[in-house]
Parts: C-alpha cells; structure tokens; sequence
C-alpha cells in the first residue's frame, strides 16, 4: 500500500464511525454510538473516545463528515443535526490539539461526493455531482476535479430550490412519500419487492419529481456524472425509467445523451469521504 495513513470520521445523529485509510484501502473501522441528547461535552468525549481508538503515530491527518453548516476555513459546525447541544463547535481546533496534526471538516453530502471521486463511480470525472436523495435531498460538487463547497459550505443545496407548493426536497426525497402517501420510503420498496403495483406507481412517479431536480442541477452546474446516495436511491430500478422518460424535454440533447446517472455502490463511502477531505485539500 502506498500514500499516507489518514483518519476518516463520520458523525451522524446516532453513531459515530471512523477508519484507517492508506492509500486506497480502508484498513480498519470502529464505530459508536452518539449520545445525542446529551450535553455537548458528552458528546465530545464520545467522539474522541472512538478517535482514540483509530489514531496513532502513524496517521497523518483526520477528516471529518458531519451534517451541518460549517465555517470551513475555521472548522466550526453549527447547528447539528440529531444533536441539539451541538450549537456552534470548534471541531477542527478540538482535534488539532488533541492530535496535533491536521484536520478538514465538511459536511456529510460533500464528503459523499468528494468521496466518490476519490473512491468510487466518479474516479474518472472532472465535473460530478453526489446527489444523497434520502430523508432529505442534499449534494456535493466535483468541478475542475476538486470539491467545490461554495464560500459558506453552501453550494450544492438543491433541495431549497423552490417547486410546486414547496421545495424540491419536499417531492425529491423520502418527505415525498410521507406527504403524498401518509408512508414511508422504506415501506414502499418493500412492497414494491414484492411486487405491489401501487407501491411500483408511487416510485414511478417520484422519478418524475426527482428529474425536476436533475435539471436543475443540470442548468446550474452541468456535470458528467450524477452519483446517488441516500437510502431512497436503493430503490433505483423502480424510478429510473420515469426519471430517464422525463429528461426527455431537457432543452440541451447533448446534455442529457452525455450525462451518466449511477448508484453509488462504494462500501463505508461516508468515512472513505471523509478522508477524501484531505486528499482534496491536498491537491
């Protein structure tokens, strides 16, 4: 194996999971639980409590997957999702101190998305984008080969965009389904397995929504791959067609004939992303 050692940590509103990442090989993972509602200092502890556990001499740097806004020239999170002590955190400075050495900081669809193009579906792109279509809808974006974030961690937030009565989120995501059909995503697919012609109708029609989003991102940022994530995107095979039919009209053919849409299929991706952090940085 070649390259340096690094850390990748991905905390989510639950659990908190890291390894060891040399070269293009994850070697190690730990994982914990999040106290969540706990006050910040525990959930700090419970944080470098599993840190501890993967980072030694050898690693060189850590990186870091949260879901929240984050300053990301100061490394502050803001605002957490799934932990409410979690207000405004100088993660970056805590680890550095710590650890002394270097620490990146994104947020969780960012790393996604830089995460793919270090380890998986995007690896041969300039311009992708990692669409997390899940809860909600979220991306990060490849431009010129390097993650691009925005100036506030902000670029990518194609869920905001205004549609209908609402937001793309609210007909692009898992929201949809618990709105329009007072059920869940995961009830759906399950049904849709075992064949329910209703279920498979309610997926065909949110590859309609979900192509409205598509385009959007297509307009704004015109990338050659879309990778998708999410726990909604393991239901692919029965909203693809609708999506692929209603592309049909986008203005630009060359586009839409150009454009590659996938499922991400890379194992641990959130802590492979995270340390794709630095390798990005680094570049």
């Amino acid at each position: 194996m070649s390259g340096p050692a690094v850390v990748g940590i991905d905390l989510g509103g639950t659990n908190v999971r890291a390894g060891i990442v040399k070269g293009q090989r994850l070697i190690r993972v730990a994982a914990s639980a999040v106290p969540a509602d706990r006050p910040r200092e525990e959930v700090l502890e419970a944080f470098f409590a599993l840190a501890d556990q993967v980072i030694d001499r050898s690693i060189e740097a850590i990186g870091v997957g949260v879901p929240s806004v984050i300053d990301l020239k100061a490394g502050v999170l803001y605002d957490v999702q799934n932990i409410p002590a979690w207000k405004e955190v100088p993660l970056k400075a805590l680890i550095e101190k710590r650890y002394g050495i270097p620490a990146y900081i994104n947020n969780d669809a960012n790393c996604f998305a830089v995460g793919e193009k270090y380890f998986g579906l995007a690896k041969p792109y300039d311009h992708a984008v990692g669409l997390i279509v899940g809860t909600g809808l979220g991306a990060g974006l490849i431009a010129n080969g390097r993650l691009y974030a925005g100036s506030n961690c902000g670029a990518g937030e194609f869920g905001m965009v205004p549609y209908r009565d609402g937001t793309l989120e609210d007909y692009a995501s898992g929201r949809f389904f618990k709105t329009a059909y007072r059920t869940s995503g995961r009830e759906l697919f399950d049904r849709a397995l075992c064949g329910d012609l209703t279920a498979r109708a309610v997926f065909r029609e949110f590859g309609t929504h979900l192509a409205e989003a598509v385009k959007v991102i297509l307009f704004a940022v015109d990338p050659e791959i879309i990778v998708l994530g999410g726990s909604v995107s393991k239901a692919f095979a029965y909203f693809e067609q609708t999506l692929r039919d209603s592309l049909s009209n986008f203005p630009y053919s060359i586009t839409i004939r150009n454009l590659k849409i996938d499922v991400s299929t890379t194992e641990h991706i959130a802590i492979l992303g995270a340390a794709a952090l630095i390798f990005d940085a680094r570049k």
